[in-house]
């Protein structure tokens, strides 16, 4: 017999998303949702409730808890321009994948049209931006709406949903079945389809793999690297597919990155679109003599396979299926001698590590970025969180960060959002409670939410800050100069006080302008047991040196 529940609309909600295993709701008090903290208060066990200073950081917290956990984080956000503050970490969980869902407070249906407070169709802003965009219009509806929308956010390609509810509506009461957890439902791939990416990785000569964020959002990094170390494939990894192949590993040939894409005769992408990070698709063709590259596209669901580039084979659906399956089909024929190219790439490997390690010890003053990294990586723990937030001071980080764990990284993927740091840090502490948790921070991303290092400290989530302070918007001097031999509105206040402002909030933090203070600032930093900034200022002149500008 069909367990029944009965209670008003923020009860029904709490409980189904409780059942599809959410234990925080991210929120900034508004009275248009008070009956989903009612919900929250009264669930037995009560759901944890974590309020922040601005509702863009409760939807950002969300997004990283969906990529963190695997589980849809959930942000309340109430009517107006508490929905529409939340629009941006709506968008970057699109473009990322990221499984969350957003309940926003609605104008009551009673008044509706009549100009009440903060009176808005929310949904259409919201549908470009998300998987599923909708109005609950009844209390009799919320559990299969809600149910619904958590299904959609969890399910591949994943990604966020929206779902509001009139005031009125939210505080009636209804009843229908206790909600359940969800069962998963995976998709196998075609078998035709991986003989012949099998077929071309046994033909390859020079192959490369691509490993990108959905190989961890679907739960195949196991998989994924059984393929890596069974068939010896060299490796690039992006996104949240960093840390899949650990750090160090001799398959790893992140210091190759040029050498192996311009060079492979085979790129197989693997749960990660072919974007501009990726070339659009384009690879190979850079030693002489040589042809463009031929293109796999890996995805875990077919709306993801690239219509853009021109590949010679793709295959959707469960990635570990998919993996799994691929290195059956390879090892089914004559095992792939690919010796060569990995003793190529690895001389690559070392000697951008003997370059690397002159820059990650520089003494320059002012601070050259990389040195930052050079005392920071040493001190990082197998499972530390690493979040980036900033342009070119998060880019070095790119290059000499390398985890040893996969689930460790955060960027904001590919929509490129400034301001996302602190929530992805609020999410990172309160899904790895022992782990550290290191936020990097451009000067420039600071002034996004910075202030939201109030809620780090008044919920006592201690996270280690560490800023490149340039005093620029680094990522827009340098192309404006190169294209108009000067630039205009990129520079800031030159060595800005920002471990002061974490002061003020109640954190605790120190400037550092010597590259040997690097080091002691952060062994502080990490004993603080606060919220702690490390602002350490740095060369603007030090740009990183990149090949593609995004577009």
């Amino acid at each position: 017999m069909t367990e029944s529940i009965e209670g008003h609309s923020g009860q029904l909600a709490v409980a189904v998303a409780r059942a599809h295993g959410v234990e925080t709701m991210f929120t900034l008090s508004g009275a248009h949702v008070f009956p989903m903290y009612d919900g929250a208060v009264k669930a037995d066990p009560p759901m944890r409730l974590l309020d922040v200073r601005h509702e863009q950081t409760a939807a950002f917290a969300a997004e990283a808890t969906g990529k963190l956990t695997r589980v849809p984080g959930l942000a309340v956000l109430t009517a107006g321009p508490g929905v529409t503050n939340g629009v941006s970490a709506i968008a970057q969980a699109q473009f990322a994948g990221s499984p969350m869902v957003v309940v926003g407070g609605r104008a009551p249906q009673n008044r509706w049209g009549s100009g009440s407070l903060q009176e808005l169709d929310q949904p259409p802003i919201v549908s470009s931006v998300s998987k599923l965009a909708r109005t609950i219009m009844t209390a009799d509806e919320v559990l299969a709406g809600m149910d619904e929308a958590f299904l959609a956010a969890r399910s591949s390609h994943r990604g966020p949903t929206f779902v509001d509810v009139p005031m009125d509506e939210f505080f009636n009461t209804a009843s229908g079945p206790a909600p359940q957890p969800p069962e998963r439902g995976r998709l196998e791939p075609d078998g035709d389809a991986l003989a012949r990416v099998a077929a071309l990785l046994g033909e390859a000569r020079r192959p490369v793999l691509v490993l990108g964020t959905d190989v961890w959002a679907d739960g195949a990094e196991e998989a994924a690297l059984r393929f890596v170390q069974e068939l010896g494939i060299p490796t690039l990894t992006n996104g949240m597919g960093r840390g899949i192949v650990p750090g160090g590993h001799e398959l790893l040939v992140t210091k190759a990155r040029s050498r192996a894409l311009g060079g492979a005769d085979l790129v197989v992408v693997v749960g990660t679109p072919l974007d501009f990070r990726l070339g659009y698709g384009v690879f190979g063709g850079k030693e002489e003599g040589s042809a463009a590259a031929r293109v796999v596209h890996v995805a875990d669901s077919p709306g993801q396979v690239a219509a853009h580039a021109e590949l010679a084979a793709s295959v959707s659906g469960d990635l570990t299926a998919v993996l799994d399956g691929l290195q059956a089909a390879v090892e089914r024929g004559a095992k792939p001698d690919w010796s060569d190219w990995r003793s190529t790439l690895a001389d690559t490997v070392a000697a951008a590590s003997v370059r690397d390690a002159e820059l990650l010890a520089a003494e320059a003053d002012p601070i050259h970025p990389a040195r930052i990294y050079g005392e920071l990586v040493p001190r990082l723990a197998e499972d530390a969180v690493v979040i980036g937030d900033g342009g070119d001071f998060v880019s070095f980080a790119g290059k000499y960060v390398e985890p040893k764990k996969p689930g460790g990284w955060l960027d904001p993927g590919p929509y490129g959002c400034l301001g996302a740091g602190p929530g992805a840090a609020i999410a990172a502490r309160l899904a790895r409670p022992s782990s550290q948790v290191v936020l990097l921070l451009g000067d420039g991303a600071a002034g996004f939410s910075l202030m939201d290092v109030d809620t780090l400290v008044r919920h006592q989530l201690p996270v280690v800050m560490v800023m490149g302070n340039n005093s620029a918007w680094a990522l827009e001097k340098g192309p404006m100069q190169m294209l108009y031999g000067y630039d205009v509105i990129a520079d800031l206040a030159p060595r800005t006080p920002y471990d002061a402002v974490v002061q003020a909030l109640g954190g605790a933090g120190e400037t550092v302008a010597d590259p040997k203070q690097i080091a002691p600032a952060l062994d502080r930093a990490f004993a603080s047991g606060v919220p702690y900034l490390v602002n350490v200022i740095t060369d603007v002149e030090a740009g990183y040196p990149r090949s593609t500008f995004g577009i």
